[in-house]
C-alpha cells in the first residue's frame, strides 16, 4: 500500500470513530417524551399554585420549579449536555452577567426592601 493510501484509509477510520461517538451521545426519542412530561407535570404544579393557598411559600416554590425547568430545557433541549463544555461556559457566563445585571437593577429600585 502507498503512504497515500494509508492516509486515506486512516482518515476513512478516524471519521468513523467520530460518527460513531457522536451517534452514542445521541439520546432517543423516548428520552426527549419522558423529559417534556415532566415538564407539563412541573408546569401542571406551578399553574396549580394560583388555586393552592401556600402562603408565603408561594414565591420560593415557584423560584425552584421554574429553576428546574430551565435547567431541564437548556441541558436537554438546548443539548449543552451533550456539547462541547466550553458551549456551556459561554452559556453560563452569559447568564450569570444577566443575573448580575437584573439583581443590582432590583437593588437599585430597592426591590428587595419591605
Amino acid at each position: 500500500m502507498s503512504a497515500t493510501t494509508e492516509h486515506a484509509a486512516d482518515a476513512h477510520d478516524a471519521h468513523d470513530d467520530q460518527h460513531a461517538h457522536e451517534e452514542h451521545h445521541v439520546p432517543k426519542d423516548a428520552y426527549f417524551i419522558k423529559t417534556a412530561l415532566v415538564l407539563a407535570v412541573l408546569t401542571a404544579l406551578e399553574t396549580s399554585t394560583y388555586w393552592i393557598d401556600i402562603g408565603r411559600f408561594h414565591t420560593p416554590v415557584l423560584i425552584i420549579l421554574m429553576l428546574i425547568k430551565f435547567f431541564m430545557i437548556v441541558m436537554i433541549f438546548m443539548h449543552l449536555k451533550f456539547d462541547s463544555r466550553i458551549f456551556s461556559m459561554l452559556f453560563y457566563t452569559g447568564l450569570g452577567l444577566a443575573l448580575f445585571v437584573y439583581t443590582v437593577f432590583l437593588f437599585t429600585f430597592k426591590f428587595f426592601q419591605a
